[in-house]
């Protein structure tokens, strides 16, 4: 495919903060002149958008399937953390991630992993330490250390924790933080050790208090986390500190659209264009130092075209020159992987389920449930009525309050159990080996059975999402570290969709049923989770 040629256009000068009819002069895909002219067609031509923050994991896709459906919305770059896949395959996941990442034309710039595990309150596949951190940090393939998830550790100078971040600083190379409610003097501590980015905020006076402090806020929108309506603001009152992050994305969704999304959403609410642009083009080219240029004169040639600067439907989208998506169709070629992957657990039978009444948590009757919030990562920690049969704890669903357990995936374990409510269910179960961040086997569902049944699907694929229901089951498998498929990513997407449609059939009203989910045992987010270790307080960052 050639990358020398010309196209004309309206040229959006995000830099310059103007737009004129240009005709834009590529050769050996870097960008030679940018031409005034008098006449050009309507469609703009500016800079692709870059997600600022993004496991590619999530997608259930690898990295170059990601790529395919990527570009299909204007997106020519994600800055990915890998810490998806390293908790499961340490550095030999990131490298693989890497490494498929290179075989196709996109900017993927991967981060190097901060905490594998993130706590020591579960039990992960691998352990990055320090060590091996600065090893990744001095490859020219790691652009940044991702999200310091460990906050309490950076506050309370751990460390593995500070010798992570010191060898980012001595590296050159910027610290992503994940630091979710921090306020105040805490949230100050926490951005003067060097941390510069937060995509956690979910309320606008957090993200002020953090930008007060010098931090650049990232505003996310992905299948489980929506925080845009809230933080959207942010894009005008201070548009060179804010960038745009959909952190993850599921298969349907990404099959649906991007950050382009985003920046129609902002339009919408009345942002002015070139606040929203530089917002989702410009500042993590900044921020992060990327080789992907502004598309000014000698930069390469990563950009877009769109019909309109309102709905930001694209046209055309080229990287490096090449012209990888046009009018729907992805020219980025399938490209065939093996796997990679650690899973040794046994199957599970409905008897290892019961919970005896005895051996949970109890206050004069009530239990502590883990209470989830539609469009958020953060959870409730609420008191209420235990159902008792046989002596076991049961889900209730007339109230909604249904089993959750989660199955160590890496060795042989007794499960850990607790109660959950909003799920919905009426009957049935779904399970998952993408449960943030360790990876290991979640599943939430009304009856033992179902739960048991669910979680074996899975457990005979060596990962993947199940679903059950009174006459069905359904999983879509998931090869690679339990986490992604090597399959084409259209099919991913349509099973997904399937699987997805069959999760709500049983009652919930998420969202994103699977999604939600796989965010219950993500210890670092506030305030009630469940661990292969048991329940977990994340106020008092300690184990029930």
């Amino acid at each position: 495919m050639d990358n020398s040629f010309s196209v004309s256009g309206q040229y959006v000068d995000i830099v310059g903060k103007q737009t004129y009819p240009a005709t834009i002069q590529v050769e050996n895909g870097t960008i030679v002149s940018i031409s005034p002219c008098e006449n050009a067609p309507l469609q703009y031509l500016l800079p692709g958008f870059i997600d600022s923050h993004v496991h590619i994991e999530s997608s259930m896709l690898i990295p170059s399937s990601f790529a395919r459906l990527a570009v299909l919305h204007g997106t020519i770059g994600t800055i990915s953390d890998p810490h998806e896949i390293a908790n499961v395959c340490g550095v030999d996941g990131v490298h693989y991630m890497i490494d498929n990442g290179k075989k196709v034309p996109f900017h993927f710039f991967f981060g190097a992993p901060s905490c594998v595990p993130a706590t020591s309150f579960e039990t992960a596949g691998a352990i990055i330490d320090s060590d091996q951190i600065t090893e990744l940090l001095a490859s020219d393939d790691i652009y940044y250390l991702s999200e310091m998830m460990n906050f309490p550790g950076v506050l309370y100078q751990d460390d593995e924790v500070m010798k992570k971040i010191s060898a980012a600083h001595q590296a050159g190379k910027p610290v992503d933080g994940h630091a979710p409610g921090l306020r105040g003097e805490e949230a100050k501590k926490y951005i003067a050790a060097g941390i510069s980015t937060d995509h956690e905020c979910f309320t606008i006076d957090e993200a002020l208090d953090k930008l007060g402090f010098g931090m650049k806020i990232l505003i996310r929108e992905g299948s489980a986390a929506k925080n845009f309506e809230a933080l959207y603001p942010l894009l005008d009152s201070h548009t060179n500190n804010i960038m745009l992050c959909s952190d993850d994305k599921h298969p349907d969704s990404l099959l649906e659209g991007h950050i382009n999304q985003l920046c129609a959403r902002a339009i919408a609410n009345g942002i002015d264009k070139f606040k929203v642009l530089q917002a989702a083009c410009i500042n993590p080219v900044e921020h992060y130092k990327l080789p992907t240029g502004k598309m000014q004169v000698g930069d390469p040639a990563n950009f877009i075209m769109v019909n309109d600067l309102i709905s930001f439907e694209v046209v055309s989208t080229f990287i490096n020159g090449l012209m990888v998506a046009e009018k729907g169709k992805s020219y980025i070629a399938a490209i065939p992987e093996t796997s990679i992957n650690q899973f040794d657990a046994p199957f599970i039978s409905a008897a290892q389920l019961k919970i005896e009444t005895k051996d949970y948590p109890n206050q004069n009757g009530l239990i502590p449930v883990i209470e989830a919030i539609d469009g958020q990562l953060i959870t409730n920690y609420i008191w209420m009525p235990s159902t008792e049969k046989e002596n076991c704890l049961i889900s209730n669903t007339t109230n909604d309050v249904l089993k959750m357990v989660v199955y160590n995936r890496y060795k042989i374990a007794a499960p850990s159990i607790a109660f959950i409510k909003n799920f919905g269910f009426t009957h049935g179960a779904i399970a998952s080996t993408v449960a943030h961040d360790s990876h290991n086997i979640i599943a939430v569902g009304v009856d033992d059975e179902s739960i048991m049944t669910a979680i074996n699907s899975v457990i005979q694929e060596k990962g993947g999402v199940s679903c059950v229901n009174k006459t069905d089951s359904k999983i879509l498998a998931l090869p690679v570290a339990g986490l992604m498929s090597t399959a084409d990513p259209y099919e991913v997407a349509e099973q997904y969709t399937i699987i997805d449609a069959m999760s709500k059939g049983l009652g919930s009203k998420l969202a994103s049923p699977f999604m939600t989910l796989s965010f219950m045992a993500l210890l670092v987010i506030p305030h009630l989770k469940l661990s292969d270790k048991g329940l977990f307080d994340g106020d008092q960052f300690k184990l029930f």
